[in-house]
């Protein structure tokens, strides 16, 4: 990516854990129109998602979601800085398996934090 992400946020859901074959996802949120155009067809996962996967070996590239339409979320895992790429917050938190212990100080919304992560995009 050429510019830097507008957040970066973990996500307890169990469609991201399904997707990722993670017990917890990490994204990275990019402006749309700076990425669409680099990947492959999208299909329509879950309602109200988008995803793209590599047309080679499936693997996860991308993800959007109708309710932050102008951005796109790439799994942190497949980004060459992966190292610098520290998430900023903790999304579907109540969601999260509970044998899962990730001990920080960063927000957790319940839910989507879809205010938290569209006011990321402004």
């Amino acid at each position: 990516m050429d510019k830097p992400p507008l957040t970066v946020a973990y996500c307890h859901c169990s469609d991201c854990r399904r997707w990722t074959g993670a017990p917890v996802a990490a994204f990275a949120a990019f402006e749309r129109k700076d990425v669409a155009g680099q990947l492959p067809d999208p299909f329509r996962g879950a309602p109200g998602v988008e995803r793209w996967t590599c047309p080679t070996c499936h693997a996860p590239l991308a993800a959007a979601f109708d309710y932050l339409p102008e951005q796109i979320y790439v799994p942190v895992g497949i980004i060459d800085q992966a190292d610098r790429l520290v998430p900023k917050m903790h999304s579907h938190a109540s969601s999260a398996l509970p044998w899962l212990h990730i001990h920080d100080d960063l927000p957790r919304a319940d839910a989507s934090a879809r205010d938290a992560l569209n006011t990321a995009a402004q």
